[in-house]
């Protein structure tokens, strides 16, 4: 016990946001220091790792049979414990600058739908990971507070944090989760809509990586008044061989009107069961979009036409969770009167 407190003392507390995309580790009076995509290359057949991050990530659909490249989280949760817990290990050093005689304090944001079982698991990575304490706080919270929502006040804010694997919505007040809806719908469902449309209308087979840029670069939610082309390169399904090809942006938004509509209806499902006390404050302060998702092109509009209500997107909306963690790094306090809250 002791030899823990005094290796706490040579630590930095972090927050982590643990995407199924992206991981960001906030520093306590740091800020956001690392951003990396949620990727290990390990050896073929072990669970040797070979690169975690940035570098792994340049691997995925690149590696010869004795390396595979692998994305530990899935819509949200854990899917391969061992790899987590190495990727966790990774940065965890990485941003103590390697050195191993660390045990911070960390606190990491999970979705709101996951189960017992699946908070173990990630409590158990972060611990093996070098971990001192590990406190848990739901992904919404964490990016309404990150947006500066006042969480705390006894009126009604909504969060709309649309991640790579989940689309988390939630109706919070007086610091707790009033209602919330998780859905497995986000930046990987969108990628893999625009993957699923090129082989059923051109027989063109492409990677995740090229959908995700063809997402960012001329995808839309509702028309934006300027329609643009992308030239796309993958493998002919047919042929076998090479092929270049232009897809515009009307065709790509038709590709994603499927997650979408799931978005827009966990929206409206969330709305539905909102107190009417605070259906009345949501009519002046809205709902506010965060994560990558709520940067596609027109998102916002498309939510404000199908509730009435106003949408704004978040300043920062990638950093929104892991900014919301670290705010509650300050605040330990406060984390235990969410752990209290959601006792009740």
């Amino acid at each position: 016990m002791i030899f823990n407190r005094m290796l706490g003392l040579f630590s930095s507390d972090i927050g982590i946001d643990l995407g199924t995309a992206n991981t960001l580790v906030y520093v306590r009076d740091r800020g956001i220091v690392l951003r990396e995509p949620s990727v290990v290359a390990v050896q073929a057949g072990t669970s040797r790792v070979l690169a975690v991050g940035d570098e792994a990530k340049r691997m995925l659909g690149r590696t010869p049979g004795s390396i595979v490249a692998i994305r530990p989280m899935k819509g949200g949760v854990i899917a391969d414990f061992e790899i987590t817990e190495a990727m966790l290990r990774y940065f965890i050093q990485k941003v103590h600058n390697r050195r191993r005689m660390v045990r911070p304090r960390v606190v990491i944001a999970v979705p709101s739908g996951i189960t017992e079982v699946e908070k173990r698991a990630v409590k158990d990575s972060a611990l093996h990971a070098g971990a001192r304490d590990v406190f848990l706080i739901e992904e919404p919270m964490a990016a309404a507070i990150g947006v500066g929502l006042p969480v705390q006040e006894p009126a009604g804010n909504m969060i709309v944090d649309i991640g790579g694997g989940t689309t988390e919505v939630a109706l919070i007040s007086l610091a707790g989760i009033v209602y919330s809806r998780s859905v497995r719908v986000g930046g990987d469902e969108m990628d893999e809509a625009i993957v699923q449309h090129l082989k059923r209308e051109y027989n063109l087979l492409i990677g995740e990586r090229t959908a995700e840029e063809v997402k960012i670069t001329i995808a839309s939610a509702i028309p934006t008044g300027e329609e643009s082309t992308m030239e796309v390169k993958g493998r002919d399904q047919v042929a076998g061989l090479p092929k270049t090809l232009q897809i515009t942006s009307e065709e790509i938004r038709d590709a994603l009107k499927e997650p979408v509509a799931s978005i827009v209806e966990a929206v409206r499902i969330t709305l539905d069961r909102c107190p009417p006390e605070l259906s009345a404050d949501l009519v002046d302060r809205g709902m506010v979009l965060a994560g990558g998702g709520g940067l596609l092109r027109g998102l916002d509009r498309h939510i404000a036409e199908n509730t009435g209500l106003p949408v704004l997107v978040a300043d920062d909306a990638l950093s929104a969770v892991a900014e919301g963690t670290g705010v509650v790094l300050h605040e330990i306090s406060f984390l235990r009167k969410l752990s209290e809250a959601r006792a009740r």
